[in-house]
């Protein structure tokens, strides 16, 4: 399986970026113009929060979705365990640590400017055919968009006593329409193509790696595949240490049209029951 690592500065960028995420869901941009030294800001800051006890005191709302959820909380769609980490939702309106800077919010302001480039690049090299399928533009479904979500994880290391079977993000695809996820600090992710077989998403710092959601999938009747994915367990070449990632979900605002059976908002509540986070 290759997913293509793109140099965001190259004039083909747009194409083989789209070209990537046509054949495998996913695409690594390098070179490209988010802020690494603010980038490692928000990790260190992340790091500290997830240390704390003063955690306890950001626990989710159910109704928004926004704050701590702690250790397994979350599982995949149809997995029987739960996933092997806590998480934090940022949200432009949300709960957020007062015992943090703003580094956050600006890192994440830079990452959905970008979104806004690389959905115009879908845009552009789409076949007209699926185009017309959409809605509204691409770039256009996202504006007024309450919820565009960044998620801080925390994978803690692993002390032997996990159930059977659990790993640290079960397979599954992004509910949303596309992901901006920065790499991560440690190596764990990985695809799965059509025969069913797993792959390493090489996803150097200072990169960015951009998958395809089942909006996107959804909206585009099936021309954006929306790949299978998984964060699995420490061993071998992965040391047992604590693993940090922040993935940026870009979501259409709530009214936008993505099949004949769904908008985004009735997508988004059908697939957070069925993850555990809503019932």
């Amino acid at each position: 399986m290759n997913v293509r690592k793109v140099d965001y500065r190259s004039t083909n960028c747009p194409k083989d970026f789209s070209a990537s995420l046509r054949e495998t869901g996913f695409s690594v941009l390098h070179n490209h113009p988010i802020d690494i030294t603010l980038i490692e800001k928000v990790y260190s800051e992340w790091v500290k929060f997830f240390e704390s006890d003063f955690k306890h005191d950001y626990l989710f709302s159910e109704d928004g979705q926004d704050g701590y959820f702690p250790f397994k909380t979350e599982n995949a769609k149809g997995a029987p365990q739960k996933d092997l980490k806590e998480f934090f939702h940022v949200y432009d309106w949300g709960k957020f640590p007062k015992e943090l800077s703003n580094a956050t919010f600006d890192l994440q302001s830079q990452l959905i400017t970008l979104t806004s480039t690389l959905l115009n690049w879908i845009q552009v090299e789409t076949p007209a055919e699926v185009t017309e399928l959409f809605s509204v533009p691409l770039p256009k479904m996202i504006e007024n968009s309450k919820t565009n979500l960044l998620r801080v994880i925390h994978y803690p290391p692993l002390d032997g006593s996990e159930e059977e079977g659990a790993i640290r993000g079960a397979a599954h695809e992004d509910i949303n329409l596309i992901t901006l996820l920065v790499a991560g600090t440690q190596p764990g992710l990985q695809v799965r193509d059509i025969e069913g077989g797993w792959y390493d998403v090489s996803c150097d710092p200072g990169c960015i790696a951009v998958n395809t959601g089942d909006m996107l999938q959804m909206a585009s009747n099936g021309y954006y595949p929306s790949t299978t994915h998984q964060i699995i367990n420490p061993g071998n070449t992965i040391k047992n240490e604590s693993r940090y990632s922040m993935p940026l979900f870009l979501h259409p605002e709530d009214g936008v049209k993505l099949s004949n059976k769904y908008t985004a908002r009735q997508y988004l509540e059908e697939r957070l029951r069925e993850i555990g986070l809503k019932n």
